[in-house]
């Protein structure tokens, strides 16, 4: 009896060094993790971009001073950060002069895959939206974007009280054809169950008059943000970010 007591202690504190033993190890997976990624995200806050890329961008909107060419810039590794953020999930780009920027520096190959490596451990594609595995691939990137660039700048993502940075730029800047966002918690779009939702509106910076229906508004796209899903809900008329989204936030291809 006494040696069988003996022989369940003994597999108590084998058991209790194993577990003790599991969790330190993953404590420590985790340490490493958390310190690659600060590292990642601290190259991508101090990386330096060809300069090439402004003067593009100064040729394409001529208007843009340069304190607002390094707006966008640094608007560009903000969206870096997300698609960092994103793992591999598709995250769209939501400017049109951001995307611009990025255009760019792609051409500067060595110094994209270079920055690529070291910011994301892999290659960051960029894909159009259109050639993208579906519709719903796309919709749900533009989401992703809404709900990464919110926390990016701590705003309540449903219940934003601004937008964040990449979602304004366009606006901001006065970028012709630049996708421009308005929050609307008041229009009434209901999904297949009737439930009310909250939306961001996004239009071309022409302007586009409102429909008469209910649940669309013409040439408008409309995000639903009032949950944490993936799934987003376009109007008929442009996807936001129609221009083109990254193919996966942390790299890799379709």
């Amino acid at each position: 009896m006494v040696e069988m007591m003996f022989v369940i202690i003994f597999i108590f504190i084998l058991v209790s060094v194993n577990s003790d033993g599991g969790d330190k190890r993953k404590k420590e997976v985790a340490l490493r993790v958390d310190l690659k990624t600060r590292i990642q995200i601290n190259f991508i806050e101090g990386f330096i971009f060809p300069r090439a890329i402004k003067a593009k961008i100064a040729k394409v909107y001529p208007h843009l001073s340069q304190e607002e060419i390094d707006f966008t810039l640094k608007s560009l590794k903000s969206f870096f950060i997300i698609s960092h953020r994103a793992g591999l999930k598709p995250v769209a780009m939501p400017s049109q002069v951001v995307d611009l920027a990025w255009h760019e520096f792609i051409i500067f190959t060595k110094d994209y895959e270079y920055f690529c490596n070291r910011a994301f451990g892999q290659f960051l594609h960029h894909t159009p939206t259109e050639a993208m595995k579906s519709a719903t691939t796309a919709k749900n990137g533009i989401k992703l974007a809404w709900r990464l660039a919110c926390d990016n700048e701590s705003i309540d993502h449903k219940s934003p009280e601004r937008l964040p940075m990449i979602f304004d730029i366009d606006r901001k800047l006065k970028i012709k054809n630049g996708f421009i966002y308005s929050i609307d918690f008041n229009h009434s779009v209901f999904d297949n169950s009737s439930k009310l939702k909250r939306i961001i509106k996004v239009k071309s910076s022409a302007g586009i008059s409102r429909s008469s229906s209910t649940n669309t508004m013409a040439g408008i796209s409309v995000i639903d943000i009032s949950d944490d899903s993936s799934s987003s809900d376009s109007s008929s008329g442009s996807d936001c970010g129609s221009s083109c989204g990254s193919s996966c936030g942390g790299g890799g291809g379709d």
